[in-house]
C-alpha cells in the first residue's frame, strides 16, 4: 500500500464510509487534534518520570485512536470500528483518584511548568481541551467521546501535579495577577 493516494491534493479528504469533506471541516479539525493529542501523549510517555506509567499511557493512546476512528466515520455510515466504553472513562477516574491520594490539597490554580516533563504534560492537557471543544461543536457525536476527553484532561492535570512532586519541581500557585 502506498502512503500517498493523491486524493487529497485538492483539499478534501474522505471519512470512513466514503463521504468527502474539506480538510478545513470541523470534523477533520477535531480528529486531527485528537491525533495531535496522541502524539503529545507519546512524548509524555517517553519522559523518564513516566516509565512506570507507560502501560497506562499506551492505553490512553489506544483509546485516542478509537476516538479518532469514531470521529473519522461519517454519521450513519455502516462501518465497523472499535467502541469506546464507560469502563475506559472509569479507568481514568481510578488513575486520577490513585494519583490524587499522594498529592497535597490544591488551594489555588497552579501555573503550568516547573520542569520540562511537567510542561510537556500541560501541553498535552491543553491540546486535550482543544480537542474536547472541537468535538463538542460537532453534530452526531457519541457523548462518551466528550466525557472521555473531559476526564482525560483531568487525568493529565493530575499527572502533571504528580510529576511535579516526583521530580521535586515547584508548583507555582497563581496569585490572581499579583506577584
Amino acid at each position: 500500500m502506498k502512503i500517498y493516494t493523491k486524493t487529497g491534493d485538492k483539499g478534501t479528504t474522505a471519512l470512513l464510509g466514503g463521504k468527502r469533506l474539506s480538510k478545513s471541516d470541523q470534523r477533520i479539525d477535531a480528529y486531527g487534534t485528537v491525533d495531535e493529542l496522541n502524539a503529545h501523549i507519546g512524548m509524555l510517555r517517553d519522559q523518564e518520570v513516566n516509565r512506570k506509567r507507560s502501560a497506562e499511557l499506551i492505553e490512553v493512546q489506544d483509546k485516542l485512536f478509537v476516538i479518532g476512528a469514531m470521529l473519522a466515520t461519517a454519521p450513519k455510515a455502516k462501518v465497523k470500528i472499535p467502541k469506546l466504553l464507560e469502563s475506559d472513562v472509569e479507568m481514568l477516574e481510578r488513575a486520577i483518584d490513585a494519583m490524587d491520594k499522594s498529592l497535597p490539597v490544591m488551594r489555588s490554580f497552579v501555573l503550568p511548568g516547573g520542569h520540562a516533563s511537567v510542561s510537556a504534560g500541560h501541553v498535552a492537557r491543553t491540546v486535550c481541551r482543544r480537542a474536547e471543544r472541537l468535538v463538542v461543536g460537532l453534530d452526531a457525536v457519541e457523548p462518551l467521546v466528550i466525557k472521555y476527553l473531559n476526564r482525560l484532561s483531568d487525568y493529565l492535570f493530575t499527572l502533571c501535579r504528580l510529576m511535579s512532586k516526583e521530580l521535586g519541581a515547584e508548583e507555582v500557585p497563581w496569585k490572581g495577577g499579583k506577584r
